[in-house]
């Protein structure tokens, strides 16, 4: 990190009502560097970069940029520096062509400035497309792109104004492991050609695969910048937490005599789960891999009664099952925590109490109807200080819930309803490193008291850390099993892009 950097921020400062956002933080980026911005939700990693994309005006504290002490009042004053960002939620719209989208508002014109010249406005952002090496039309419409298609568009957008600095926020979280592969090329183009590049992400290997260094806060402070290549996951995870996470003990068998409690048979449904057969056994966490599209949710789904089956059977402690819709599953004592949780899982506008009662409100339910509010409100509070759920009461509205603890009430309506079999999709998507292990932990916690899971998740460090057992599906089919001995990251991706034929 010798020479003059090209950004500096220091002492910087930033308050919102009644919250210390930023306190005297700093952070240095190179040219040709890519540097990791990590921390748990809410450590002020967003904050700081809004600060040098002019969202946000700093408090106190300086910007140098390119040597020279900088005011960006503005998001239009960053553009004109140089400095452009790409947010987690892409901002393209979706009516309009690639290239419309990326010089919107400084289109070329013709016949003194009147009139639009289309083909100059492609074939500007056809150069682009060149430099980048990318196969995008710039006539097609942003709303025909996958959505790593369109990041590279927001990339090429960024780069229309010359950008010499660019912050990407969680890039990868929408895309495909293919498609990672081809946002990192273009990445690592970009830091050859001397874009230094800022990378906000939670998930860690990503980071020593891609980044130079990585600078960690924590709560709002600066605490450490330290050399990619020199460190390790579990040294920047202490860094960020600011204690020791907890680890999954090695020794994970399941007793073989435990008793079968799910078993799925020859299951069917259209051409997104084709003649699936698995068990699950009591203390158990089976682990579903796969790529984008392969069929796991869709197994969960039908099991859940979420969606109707074309053939097949489902056993629940060795009898058999009619499941045709969610409350069916329910009663056979099944809980589904979606991948959506927010649109699936939860009332965001509602407590936390009453999401934690909801599947279960029959129970709270007097002879006259009327709702026993008391019952409601001291088992929710239960519910909260056994997860540990951080929210100010049990009347706080789910929405104002960082996503871990979001997700620990879902987990709390079926811990409430007292399921037995939990199917978990996606559990810690979108959630910070130490609400993760946070989440590792109950879920182990709850295969000791005898609950039984079937996790699918497509993060494969997390599904190698807590399985007993991995069942991986590519084309909605199942192509193997691996034991947690003989499973590693080859093998699983090696099933997960075989041909079922």
């Amino acid at each position: 990190m010798n020479g003059q950097p090209l950004v500096q921020m220091e002492g910087i400062d930033k308050s919102f009502p009644g919250v210390r956002a930023l306190d005297q933080c700093k952070f240095r980026l190179n040219s040709g560097e890519v540097h990791a911005l990590v921390g748990e939700n809410g450590a002020g990693k967003s904050t700081l970069m809004k600060i040098l994309t002019g969202v946000y005006q700093k408090d106190a504290g300086r910007i140098v940029y390119k040597g020279n002490e900088v005011d960006i009042p503005n998001t239009k004053a960053a553009q004109k520096l140089g400095i452009g960002i790409i947010h987690q939620e892409l901002n393209l719209m979706p009516h309009l062509t690639v290239a419309q989208n990326i010089f919107i508002g400084r289109e070329p014109r013709k016949w003194g400035r009147t009139i639009l010249d289309d083909k100059a406005l492609d074939r500007k952002a056809q150069q682009l497309f060149s430099m980048m090496n990318l196969n995008i039309d710039p006539r097609t419409k942003v709303s025909e792109l996958t959505v790593a298609k369109q990041q590279m568009v927001e990339i090429a957008k960024a780069l229309s104004f010359e950008s010499e600095v660019l912050i990407m926020d969680e890039p990868t979280a929408a895309l495909t492991t293919s498609e990672i592969e081809e946002l990192f090329r273009i990445i690592n183009q970009l830091k050859a050609s001397g874009v230094g590049i800022v990378y906000i992400s939670h998930r860690m290997d990503e980071l020593k695969r891609i980044s130079d260094f990585i600078t960690v806060m924590r709560d709002g402070c600066y605490i450490d910048t330290v050399r990619t290549a020199e460190t390790t996951i579990d040294r920047i995870i202490s860094l960020m937490v600011g204690r020791e996470l907890y680890h999954s003990v090695d020794d994970r068998r399941i007793n073989e005599d435990a008793p079968t409690v799910l078993e799925v048979r020859n299951l069917n449904r259209g051409t997104a789960v084709k003649d699936v057969s698995f068990h699950l056994k009591k203390g158990e966490i089976v682990g579903f891999a796969g790529l984008m599209g392969a069929g796991r949710t869709e197994v969960a789904r039908a099991i859940f009664g979420a969606d109707a089956i074309d053939g097949g059977e489902i056993y629940v402690h060795g009898r058999k099952a009619t499941i045709k819709q969610p409350y069916d599953a329910v009663k056979y004592g099944i809980g589904y925590l979606s991948e959506d949780r927010k649109r699936y899982g939860l009332l965001v506008d509602m407590d936390v109490k009453t999401n934690v009662a909801i599947a279960s409100y029959r129970k709270y339910g007097s002879k006259l109807g009327w709702m026993r509010e008391h019952r409601i409100e001291s088992t929710s509070e239960e519910v909260v200080g056994t997860l540990k759920v951080k929210t100010p009461s049990v009347h706080q509205r789910v929405k104002f819930l960082s996503g871990g603890n979001q997700q620990k009430v879902v987990i709390g309506k079926w811990l409430t309803k007292d399921s037995d079999i939990l199917i978990f999709d996606e559990p810690t998507r979108g959630i910070d490193v130490g609400a993760k292990t946070e989440i590792y932990k109950l879920l182990e916690e709850l295969v000791e008291q005898g609950k039984s899971i079937m996790m699918i998740s497509s993060e494969l460090p997390e599904i190698l850390r807590m399985s007993h057992r991995i069942i991986v599906m590519n084309e909605g089919r199942i192509t193997g099993e691996l034991s947690r001995e003989e499973a590693d990251q080859e093998k699983i991706m090696k099933l997960a892009t075989q041909h079922t034929g």
